[in-house]
């Protein structure tokens, strides 16, 4: 501190008093800082500039004038305090800016720099006032310690501390900033290895000295480490694409954003957060900046409150170019899902929502809902010749209780059907689908592997089991499940197709029969055996008729002319046609980590998923996974999930950074193009 202040020796002399006084004044309210609660030192950064100023701030400055002031000399003595006094009201309504003022500021003065013969004359006579030895022994007993907040500036904002070291003349001083949030310190660490600034950058404020300012807003992806992995290069993909099949690229967001209200729920799950991050006023702004950056053509939600998108994100994303379609959930729930996609990318042939809830059964008693949507691309200029298939959106999120995997399996039958028949072409086949959603299930449960595979045999499995989010297996009377799974009253099928959807087998043609032909059938074998339940009556029941030697014999097998669909019951295996992949691996082979997607309670899992259509490879299967190639809808890239440490030193999810418990899945597909007499 010592050697700050002789580090102005070089300064007039009426300016080294006007230095000297603020420099004292700063630390006096480093002091106040230091004996402040937070939250008055939010009210006093808050104070805007021309507010009136406390009546005990105000004393307490006189007091410390009149202190400066008493051993000044008789002939400077006047004019020093008429210029302070003069000075003082308008300079402490700059309360904000002299705060932020700090020793290390002011020695980066370029007056510091400078260097007269006057001016060394003038510090001599200076230096054996009482005034200079007075402020100086003041200065060493005060504190010296950087401000630890900026006006104006959110209480999580992304800082990222300087380790710089700023040297002025003849003294250095080790700015060191508080204990920042732990992702802040790891990626300054890991910033300050590659890139070394030699002077901070400058923040300019009208009215006010420079000083150290908050850092550029750092991206998102780079505070978390989140890569983009581009696909396209892949060697299997290249030999799919040929140079001359043009695609039509767009990117799908799948996100979790999580529910306000379920915030004020379930508090106990996020005591590892700051209450102000946990705040809506905070975490939306968050949210809506991270869909910005990541730029979707479609946008699939989950846990979107009902007023919160009516009132505040479907009109901010319809003026980002998006059209919005919201499903609210059943019953006393006040989120639900919303499907999203740019009305310049897509048209809207068809929507279906889903309820789940049905009432009266055990297995859909639950309020959890689905959007399916069907989408035609709009293909630029320049592509007129060419024609793109349709494409199938669905949406949903699977409900979470981990003893009832019956019900998320009935929920995922429930919207495979939809899917089925939304997707499905006059041909037979379907059209690309791409499956998004809080499935609620990890990686190689029953529940996944039903929706990759096609096919699960549940009958008997324990219900725990399906979702593989917790092991009950030591409970003593564990739910299983039965077949039929859910009752033919529903309506759904094994296949998860819709009853009244099945293809029937062709009905033959309706014969025409003459007398002459139904009559023949009085002497089949039947017709002339007496059934035991006839009452014998001589002449009457007793007689036997005799068939005719040139009649013909009657067919064996009679074919019901108009037969119905036969529906397998109670085969406890059921199955789909859609054929789905997973975008993500769900694994990070260079961290040896498997990835993440949430965390709850500090443990990382993945529930997040994203699945498109692709093409089985013929007797491919792997470990109990149906291998699968890119078919006419292409995976070119993905954005990169992180592991379970990672985010620990980012203090789990939410975080200032990432305002939701879940990360957001992005990928980036190719649909193939066809000319229009194809199509």
């Amino acid at each position: 501190m010592i050697g700050t202040v002789l580090c102005y020796v070089l300064l007039p002399a009426a300016q080294l008093v006007r230095v000297l006084r603020d420099a004292y004044f700063t630390c006096r309210k480093n002091v106040l800082l230091e004996k402040s609660t937070s939250t008055q030192v939010e009210a006093i950064f808050a104070a805007a500039r021309g507010r009136a100023v406390p009546e005990e701030q105000e004393a307490l400055l006189q007091q410390q004038l009149e202190e400066g002031t008493e051993n000044l000399p008789a002939s400077e003595s006047a004019s020093s305090a008429g210029k302070v006094s003069d000075t003082l009201s308008s300079d402490w309504l700059e309360g904000s800016e002299l705060l932020m003022t700090s020793l290390s500021d002011l020695s980066s003065a370029p007056e510091v720099t400078q260097c007269a013969g006057q001016q060394l004359t003038e510090l001599h006579a200076l230096a054996s006032s009482e005034l200079q030895d007075h402020t100086v022994t003041e200065l060493k007993k005060l504190p010296a310690k950087e401000p630890v907040a900026i006006a104006g500036s959110a209480p999580w904002a992304a800082v990222v501390p300087q380790t710089d070291h700023q040297t002025a003349g003849c003294a250095t001083i080790d700015v060191k900033g508080p204990n920042e949030d732990p992702a802040v310190l790891a990626w300054s660490l890991a910033h300050d290895a590659e890139t070394v600034s030699t002077e901070p950058p400058a923040w300019p404020i009208p009215d006010m000295v420079q000083f150290c300012p908050l850092p550029a807003e750092v991206p998102y992806h780079e505070i978390l480490w989140r890569e983009w992995e581009d696909l396209s290069v892949q060697p299997c993909v290249l030999e799919q694409v040929s140079k001359n099949t043009p695609l039509f690229e767009f990117r799908v967001m799948s996100y979790n954003i999580l529910a306000q209200d379920l915030v004020e729920q379930g508090l106990d799950l996020y005591v590892h957060c700051h209450p102000d991050i946990l705040n809506w006023n905070y975490r939306f702004p968050n949210l809506l900046q991270e869909i910005q950056h990541w730029d979707p053509d479609v946008l699939c939600l989950q846990e979107v409150q009902e007023n919160h998108y009516w009132e505040q994100l479907e009109p901010t994303l319809k003026e980002m170019g998006f059209a919005c379609f919201y499903k609210r959930r059943t019953g006393t729930k006040t989120d639900g899902c919303a499907v999203c996609y740019k009305h310049s990318r897509f048209q809207l042939i068809s929507l279906s929502p889903i309820e789940f809830f049905r009432p009266g059964l055990d297995v859909l008693n639950r309020d959890n809902v689905g959007l399916v949507l069907l989408l035609q691309p709009l293909l630029p200029e320049g592509l007129e010749l060419k024609a793109a298939s349709p494409l199938c959106i669905a949406n949903t999120h699977v409900l979470f209780n981990p003893h009832r995997g019956d019900i998320k399996l009935a929920q995922m039958a429930l919207l495979l059907a939809e899917i089925d028949k939304i997707a499905k072409t006059t041909e037979g086949s379907y059209y690309p689908v791409i499956l998004c959603g809080d499935l609620n299930s990890v990686p190689d449960s029953p529940l996944y592997k039903f929706i990759r595979n096609g096919e699960l045999s549940y009958h008997g499995m324990p219900a725990w089991k399906v979702s593989g989010q917790e092991d009950y297996s030591q409970q003593f009377c564990s739910r299983k499940l039965l077949a039929p799974l859910w009752p033919s009253s529903l309506g759904v099928t094994d296949s998860c197709q819709y009853v009244t959807l099945c293809q029937p087998k062709k009905p033959a043609d309706r014969r025409k029969y003459s007398r002459d032909f139904l009559l023949q059938f009085r002497f089949c074998d039947v017709a002339c055996e007496r059934p035991p339940q006839l009452v014998f009556l001589e002449g009457v029941t007793d007689a036997k008729p005799d068939r005719p030697a040139h009649w013909p014999k009657p067919p064996a097998v009679m074919e019901d002319p108009d037969p119905e669909p036969f529906i397998p019951r109670s085969s406890g295996v059921i199955q789909h046609g859609l054929n789905l992949t997973s975008v993500y691996s769900h694994f990070l082979p260079q961290r040896g980590r498997p990835e993440v997607t949430t965390m709850p309670m500090g443990l990382g899992i993945t529930v997040d998923y994203i699945f498109y259509s692709a093409e089985p490879v013929k007797n491919g299967n792997r470990g109990g996974r149906r291998l699968y190639r890119d078919g006419a809808l292409k995976l070119l890239g993905r954005l990169s999930l992180l592991s379970e440490d990672v985010l620990l030193l980012a203090n789990g999810l939410p975080n200032p950074f990432c305002s939701s418990d879940h990360l957001c899945l992005l990928a980036s597909f190719g649909l193939e193009l066809s000319s229009n007499r194809e199509s």
